[in-house]
């Protein structure tokens, strides 16, 4: 959140107390929490054994699907590969289906050369930029652990830029630190095919090449950056504002929360998110 709301004397705001008075319902939502639904659909079913080889070589036994399915179950319940084997098997045992259950060798070697495809675009892009840093460790970083010697350590940045919809990471590149997070706006968007509908950023990117690489990219996206708190309106606001100056505009007239709502910025935690 820009320029922290009430930072000043936050520590006077009580915390906010709630009474639970609709106990039936709130029982009920606090078990459908644990509710565990998983289905296969027939097409499901019809592809989990891998199609017959039409080239030389071994036959597979399982689908990518079958593979992928596995790993995804594997990722959401944090198990092994032997114990996905087992809730695999467990699960197409309940659901009475009779179905071969990937090994744990086969996940493991399958998952390396396993091309996941990417959910397919329903519109314009909602993307979602930031940057983060990474350090770099090399072979002798545990020598440093053990004797605690000191060493300069090496940093790169990070800059992501995220599909809102999918959570799904579209662009990415990697810099050194010195690398302004702006500049490297052009370089995220050269690698989103899709037209765009908004760039939501926070204030690093409030720059004016931020808004012109948005603009040469889809004339019509909406740039979704909330101003310094120096901010003035441009010359022309008057006659022909920009997006800028309607962004000034607003925060005056309802604040920045008021404008974190109307604008749609509250959805950049997604980045966040993504990144932690």
């Amino acid at each position: 959140m820009p320029h922290k709301y009430n930072a000043d004397r936050r520590h006077r705001i009580p915390k906010a107390r709630y009474k639970v008075t609709n106990w039936r319902d709130y029982e009920a939502g606090l078990r459908k929490r644990g509710s565990l639904t998983i289905w296969f659909s027939d097409d499901a079913v019809e592809a989990w054994r891998a199609a017959p080889r039409t080239t030389p070589g071994g036959q597979a036994r399982y689908s990518d699907l079958a593979i992928e399915t596995s790993l995804i179950l594997r990722a959401v319940f944090h198990q092994p590969l032997r114990q996905t084997e087992g809730l695999v098997g467990s699960l197409l045992d309940l659901m009475e289906l009779d179905l071969p259950v990937p090994d744990h060798s086969t996940l493991s070697r399958r998952a390396r050369t396993l091309v996941v495809a990417p959910q397919a675009a329903s519109g314009p892009v909602h993307l979602l930029v930031d940057s983060t840093g990474v350090k770099l460790s090399g072979p002798g970083e545990w020598l440093v652990e053990k004797h605690g010697t000191s060493r300069r350590r090496a940093w790169r940045k990070l800059h992501l830029g995220i599909d809102a919809r999918t959570g799904m990471i579209v662009a990415s590149t990697l810099t050194s630190k010195e690398v302004d997070d702006a500049a490297e706006l052009g370089a995220l968007l050269d690698q989103v095919d899709e037209p765009l509908a908004a760039v939501v950023a926070d204030g690093a990117y409030d720059q004016d090449r931020v808004y012109n690489d948005v603009a040469e990219h889809s004339a019509e996206a909406a740039v979704v950056v909330p101003p310094r708190s120096t901010a003035v309106l441009s010359a022309s606001a008057e006659t022909d504002p920009t997006q800028r100056d309607r962004h000034i505009q607003v925060i005056a007239e309802q604040g920045r929360m008021g404008w974190q709502k109307t604008s749609g910025y509250n959805a950049r935690a997604g980045a966040e998110g993504t990144m932690s």
